[in-house]
């Protein structure tokens, strides 16, 4: 008989549910939008309640689906878990009601809390891997512990319950279970690498109390069983953060070997081994994977605040194109971008230059730059941070990649992943299977399963024939095109300090 895996796959802008089987073959999903909340100028919400109900209505539609096929349900040997990283949450213990709405890793709130926070001098970076940032949870938390009295009050009575969007589903889809996986808590600033337990110094740096902190687990192990719904009785036993979902997905299980998913953001890691390995040139140390009791894996990442995100913001705010999809078409009618450079920095700049004083940025516009240039340039500009990244992470991890494996829905475009080859001069490989975030989450549950044994069986999985991507540039002209964007990043730097951007602290 066959065995298959579910996954729920609860993204920045969508979530979704996947089944595979046990060859790693995706066999059905379904997925929904849910809406973004921006209550303010660089305010990111999602209404935590919406969250879990996107994932029961993609499960149940799912599952019908499957039964559809002539599948029977009950095949389904585990649930994984994958979701957006650093998205902070809070809830009641006793009511289960969220006192806040999630605030998204995008939110940028915190900007003038991170600026007290540095001033501090504390190297938090060499406990937790992670420059403090707005990016990251803890100071999220913070805000919501200073900023808005219900949470204040949960804290102080015990009753308030802090987490990333992992802890979120799983407590609430199983019997009230606390828990977060390695990955996400590695991505919280409280989280000491080496010991990868909440670490005492840090939670008193960010004012954070242990007791509304979920347990740290590993990536890979059962948590516990559906109590209800179309997942009822079936065993959550995998979960991972969204990047490492993809890099377990893309089967990056040797040291050296790295993937780039271009989704909302980008996100590159590289595989760094058993040890963890602390930048020294604006990357950040991560967490990649926990297999039960295994030795953990760790990686270097490099974090793009704005790929895709890029894409929506056409089709959104300019209305150049009326789907992602379309600006493929529309970049492929000109041959470059006229010497146009977008810098989508509306965010500000993460790794390698981690600047949140920058701000998007256009710049070479002339009388004859039309939408075709602009759609072009919006591709190219997670190429060109990819580049940066990949620069850096050759001097940290003193690896020489030989190719680097892409996914996420930017990856679709064949122009977007020509032009990467040829700023990296590296080739660039695209599975056939695009669905690697959820496949990961699939992996590890699976794994804990006892439907794999090891990871060389998963490793040796047969898929699909992937496409590749060869660089057509010499070096002259790649570093040309480098030096254009460097210049361009400079430009957008110091932006808000102009602005006297006033976010509340």
């Amino acid at each position: 008989m066959s065995s298959f895996i579910g996954a729920i796959d609860q993204g920045t802008t969508s979530t979704r549910f996947l089944i595979f089987d046990e060859k790693g073959n995706l066999i059905t999903w379904h997925q929904l939008e849910f809406e973004q909340h921006y209550p303010r100028p660089g305010w990111i919400e999602h209404d935590p309640q919406e969250l879990l109900d996107v994932v029961t209505k993609c499960a149940d539609e799912a599952l019908r689906k499957f039964g559809m096929m002539g599948r029977d349900p009950n095949d389904i040997k585990a649930i994984g878990i994958t979701n957006q990283r650093e998205t902070a949450l809070v809830w009641d213990r006793e009511t289960g009601e969220p006192l806040y709405n999630a605030i998204v890793w995008g939110d940028t709130r915190t900007n003038n809390l991170v600026k007290r926070f540095k001033a501090k001098q504390i190297d938090v970076q060499s406990i937790c891997g992670l420059p403090i940032h707005n990016y990251f949870s803890a100071v999220k938390w913070y805000w919501l512990m200073h900023k808005v009295k219900e949470v204040k009050e949960a804290v102080d009575n015990k009753h308030a319950l802090f987490g990333t969007v992992d802890s979120w589903l799983i407590w609430n889809l199983t019997e009230r279970v606390h828990v977060t996986d390695v990955t996400n808590a590695s991505r919280t600033m409280l989280m000491n690498l080496k010991t990868r337990e909440w670490d005492k110094k840090l939670m008193e740096f960010f004012e954070i109390p242990e007791h509304v902190l979920p347990k740290i687990v590993s990536s890979s192990e059962h948590y516990g069983d559906v109590k209800d719904g179309p997942l009822q009785g079936f065993p959550v036993m995998g979960c991972l953060g969204d990047q490492q979902a993809a890099f377990v997905g893309q089967r990056c299980f040797s040291v050296g070997e790295a993937k780039n998913t271009y989704g909302t953001g980008a996100f590159l890691l590289l595989n760094v081994g058993p040890e963890p390995v602390l930048s020294k040139n604006g990357l950040l140390t991560t967490v990649a994977y926990q297999l039960g009791n295994e030795k953990p894996v760790y990686a270097l990442e490099g974090s793009i605040s704005v790929a895709g995100g890029a894409v929506t913001w056409l089709k959104n705010n300019f209305g150049i194109i009326k789907h992602s999809h379309d600006v493929d078409t529309l970049a492929s009618k000109v041959q470059d971008t006229g010497g146009v450079v977008f810098v989508t920095a509306f965010s500000g700049l993460f790794a390698p230059y981690w600047r949140d004083d920058a701000r998007g940025t256009l710049v070479g516009l002339t009388q004859y730059t039309n939408k075709c240039h602009i759609a072009r340039a919006a591709l190219e500009a997670a190429c060109y941070s990819t580049r940066a990244i990949l620069d850096s992470m050759k001097e940290d991890g003193n690896v020489e990649l030989k190719v680097l494996k892409a996914d996420g829905g930017m990856s679709n475009s064949d122009i977007c992943m020509q032009t990467q080859a040829n700023i990296l001069g590296i080739s660039v490989e695209r599975p056939a299977m695009r669905e690697t975030t959820a496949l990961g989450a699939a992996l590890v549950a699976g794994y804990a399963a006892g439907i794999w044994k090891s990871v060389e069986e998963i490793r040796n999985l047969q898929v699909e024939d992937a496409t590749i991507f060869k660089p057509k540039l010499d070096e002259k002209e790649r570093n040309s095109l480098f030096y254009m964007w460097e210049e361009a990043i400079q430009r957008s730097m110091g932006w808000t300090d102009v602005l006297h951007d006033d976010d509340d602290d």
